[in-house]
């Protein structure tokens, strides 16, 4: 079974209200098994147009888990912190198995 991670690029339009979800989201990810590979830092678009400014990936230990993260009852109480005060994307993407 292969990792999944959850790649986002977000622009936060403001801050107070982002702030809310940044603080509770970490604790919703680790319950599920979840860990920040990447969380804001410098980055350079090398090509193409970014769909944020911010860029986040999550690992997760399977697409399963990501899914069952997403729907659970404590992310889905927050989310509105991030889509109220945040433009951007999502997505999930299957590892890479050596």
């Amino acid at each position: 079974m292969s990792k999944t991670y959850l790649v986002g690029q977000i622009t936060v339009t403001h801050p107070e209200g982002y702030a809310v979800y940044s603080a509770q989201v970490p604790q919703t990810i680790a319950a599920f098994g979840g860990k920040y590979l990447v969380r804001g830092g410098h980055a350079t678009q090398l090509e193409g147009q970014a769909q944020g400014e911010r860029n986040v990936v999550i690992e997760f230990p399977s697409r399963e888990i990501a899914e069952a993260w997403y729907n659970s009852d404590a992310y889905q109480a927050i989310i509105e912190h991030r889509t109220n005060n945040s433009t951007g994307a999502l997505a999930l993407v299957d590892g890479y198995d050596l």
